[in-house]
């Protein structure tokens, strides 16, 4: 059995979570605050407003989706794609991938609310959205699905309704969900793939997902009922 850099993940932030939940100043010491980076440069919390949750439902969704995404589908998961792609350094750039996600997803949020005294966020999300969509990006026709509804898609579809979905809510304002995160961190995971495939791999990423879609036929877009 393979050793799981996903579950490594998974125990820290749900450790550093749980200890957050009983504890302010750690909360307040580790979730994304814009004006404590902007006034004093404390740039660490791009990353460890990550390990750190709103409630127990926020944390379970959350770590249940990376574990499902990242190791728990077998030799589809991006754990397993990362080392089968690129070999004795797989594992370092799936960390890569999770950890710049954390960053890279929150830039765009900061930019908007470097000044603002009465934001923050939380969560893991958008590094979790990373490991889905390159997830989807390496298996596009792999039928996915919300949970509870009976309603399946390609995985390439699903994600692209996703980010129409996300955009909406993003441009609509208000709520407590940093879609943003999520928009960008999806996205980073398909840009991080591209990039890294084509400079330390063989793997010609881009033309296997053109060629996994444009091999479907009609009836293989949407199926109801159990999958």
């Amino acid at each position: 059995m393979e050793f799981s850099f996903t579950l490594v993940v998974v125990a820290i932030t749900v450790l550093i979570s749980y200890r957050a939940f009983n504890s302010d100043k750690l909360m307040g010491d580790l979730i994304f605050y814009p004006p404590a980076v902007t006034d004093r440069n404390q740039w660490y919390r791009f990353i460890t407003c990550g390990v750190i949750h709103a409630d127990w439902g926020h944390l379970i969704f959350n770590m249940y989706a990376l574990y499902i995404f990242g190791a728990g589908q077998g030799n589809t998961g991006v754990e397993f794609t990362f080392r089968t792609v690129f070999g004795q350094f797989g594992n370092l750039y799936y960390l890569l991938m999770y950890v710049t996600a954390l960053v890279v997803c929150m830039i765009p949020t900061y930019l908007k609310n470097r000044n603002n005294y009465h934001y923050r966020s939380l969560g893991a999300s958008g590094a979790v959205s990373a490991v889905i969509f390159a997830y989807m990006f390496f298996n596009p026709t792999i039928k996915l699905g919300l949970l509870f509804i009976p309603i399946y898609m390609p995985g390439f579809l699903f994600g692209f309704i996703y980010l129409l979905i996300s955009t909406w809510f993003a441009n609509k304002g208000g709520g407590y969900i940093n879609h943003s995160a999520h928009i960008w961190g999806a996205i980073w995971g398909i840009v991080f793939v591209i990039i890294f495939c084509t400079a330390f791999s063989d793997y010609p990423v881009v033309q296997e997902f053109i060629n996994q879609v444009s091999n479907m036929s009609a009836s293989d877009f949407i199926q109801f009922g159990r999958y």
